[in-house]
Order: C-alpha cells, then sequence, then structure tokens
C-alpha cells in the first residue's frame, strides 16, 4: 500500500512546492490539495464534518496553479486533486488545464473529482445542485473526448459542443486516472461504471471494508476487473497497525493530512513521523 500526503495550501501556510519537494524527498507517493473556489458567507450548507467549517476553506489557493509549482520541482511523486469540484468549471478549459499539468509533470497527475457539498458555492456558478451528478458525469465524458480525439465533439443535455481542436493532449493514455469521491452507495455505482478509483472520506473502518466488498461487486456486475479500481482512502489515522488494516481490505493508497503549517520547522518532523510509516507498511 501506498502512502500519499494531503496538504490545504493557503495563504498562511507553506507553499506547496515545498511540501511536495520534502514530501517526494521522503518517499510518499502522492501529493494531493483541496479545492473550494470560494465559501458564501451564508454558510446555510452544513460542514459535513460537524461543527464550524475550518477557516481554511475559504483560503485555498489554486490546485492547478499549486500542483504546476509542486511539479517544477519535483520529478516522481504523483500530484493529485483531492477534489476538484468538476460542476464548478467550463469543461473545455478545465480540459486543457489538466492535459497541460499532465505534461508539465510528465504524467504525474491524479484526477480527483466530486460534485461537492457546498450548495450555495455551486450555485454561485450557475449549477443547480439537483443535478449536479448529471453535470459532473457529461463534463467528464467531454473532457475524455477533448483528451483523447483530434476533433472532439459532444452533444449532452447539459453540456454541448461541436468538434473542436484542442491541445495539449496528456500524456498519460488514454488519460489521466479520474477517481470520484463519494461515500454512497450510488457513489459506488458511479465508480463501477465510469471512473479509475474510489476516494473514500469520513466513514469508519468497518463501513470502509463492506465499502470496499460492495465497490467490487458493483464492479464485476459492471463487467470490469474491480482490480483495475484504485481505493485511496483519506484521513486515516496516523497509525501502523490501522495502515495495515487498511492494506489487508484491499486499500491502495491512505492519504494522511498535515495541517497548514507556516514554516518547515513545525511541518517536517511531521512528515518523517509519517515517514517511517511509509517505510513499515511497504
Amino acid at each position: 500500500m501506498n502512502i500519499g500526503i494531503f496538504a490545504p495550501t493557503t495563504d498562511y501556510a507553506l507553499p506547496a512546492h515545498l511540501i511536495a519537494k520534502a514530501s517526494e524527498e521522503r518517499g510518499f507517493d502522492s501529493l494531493w490539495v483541496p479545492e473550494h473556489t470560494h465559501i458564501p458567507t451564508s454558510r446555510r450548507s452544513p460542514f459535513p464534518g460537524g461543527g464550524e467549517l475550518p477557516i481554511e476553506y475559504s483560503l485555498l489557493h489554486d490546485p492547478f496553479v499549486v500542483l504546476a509549482a509542486a511539479a517544477a520541482v519535483t520529478s516522481t511523486i504523483k500530484l493529485g486533486t483531492g477534489i476538484c469540484l468538476v460542476i464548478e468549471h467550463d469543461p473545455i478549459i478545465l480540459a486543457k488545464q489538466i492535459a497541460s499539468l499532465d505534461r508539465m509533470s510528465k504524467g504525474r497527475f491524479l484526477f480527483g473529482i466530486g460534485a461537492g457539498w457546498n450548495r450555495e458555492e455551486m450555485q454561485n456558478h450557475g449549477t443547480d445542485p439537483k443535478s449536479r451528478w448529471k453535470l459532473l458525469r457529461e463534463r467528464v465524458e467531454a473532457m475524455k473526448a477533448i483528451w483523447t480525439q483530434d476533433a472532439p465533439e459532444y452533444h449532452g443535455d447539459l453540456v454541448d459542443f461541436d468538434p473542436i481542436w484542442s491541445w495539449p493532449k496528456p500524456v498519460q493514455r488514454p488519460h489521466p486516472p479520474v477517481l470520484l469521491g463519494s461515500a454512497t452507495a450510488r457513489g459506488r455505482q458511479r465508480v463501477a461504471e465510469a471512473y479509475d478509483g474510489w476516494l473514500p472520506i469520513g466513514i469508519g473502518q468497518q463501513d470502509l471494508a463492506e465499502g470496499i466488498r460492495d465497490l467490487r461487486a458493483r464492479a464485476e456486475q459492471a463487467g470490469r476487473d474491480p482490480a483495475a479500481i484504485e481505493v485511496s482512502f483519506f484521513w486515516p489515522r496516523p497509525e501502523l497497525d490501522h495502515l495495515k488494516r487498511l492494506s489487508d481490505m484491499g486499500v491502495h493508497r491512505a492519504v494522511l493530512a498535515i495541517p497548514a503549517a507556516s514554516d518547515l520547522d513545525r511541518l517536517l518532523p511531521r512528515l518523517d513521523r509519517y515517514a517511517e510509516l511509509v517505510r513499515a507498511v511497504a
């Protein structure tokens, strides 16, 4: 099982390229950064984690700018969005951003996606929360067409364009892995039908084991090899026994969270402790 790092990148945190370089030097397989374009001040949508929304959600940098900077100073660590809110992006522009990043990183990008939970945020982008999952699917399908075809076109109910020319194309073939974050059975069905991996987050270990069994069964029913669908579990406990149990369940990657630290002296000791876990579960 591989181990990655999740880093909230904010105004007061270390630049992501420093975190990426330190993480690569310590053997972590991936660096993941989150996305919120903004947080509406109304705060009508409750925070899924319960309680008050952490301040860093309002201060996040753009994930693609951050990962481009990380790509420039690293050579092996994978670079992922955890997660990209596709429903808040134009798919033609987003396809070009991702293809450009994948080429700049020489094929190291992991496209973690989700449909979001903050209804006011998505509404500010013109997205109807009731149709966000359909919009997500159509935008991803349209981007896959752009990445894999010389003159792609797409005609859906919510995304529609005639043949276009759009380069560059990604290094990874047929395209960067598309990994869906969702904790529900319907989300696992979506993964089984159309995506390259599952990003569970915020569910207990017992539920995770059942979720993986359910995902495998759904993949088989969809005519896919369950082993080809990667499971990356976000925010596990940084404890060796816990990580070993995750590995036994079939988790391919555990993504450990670090705080939005403002200096390396505070961050490096934590990365060093986590690096011991990398070696222990290898």
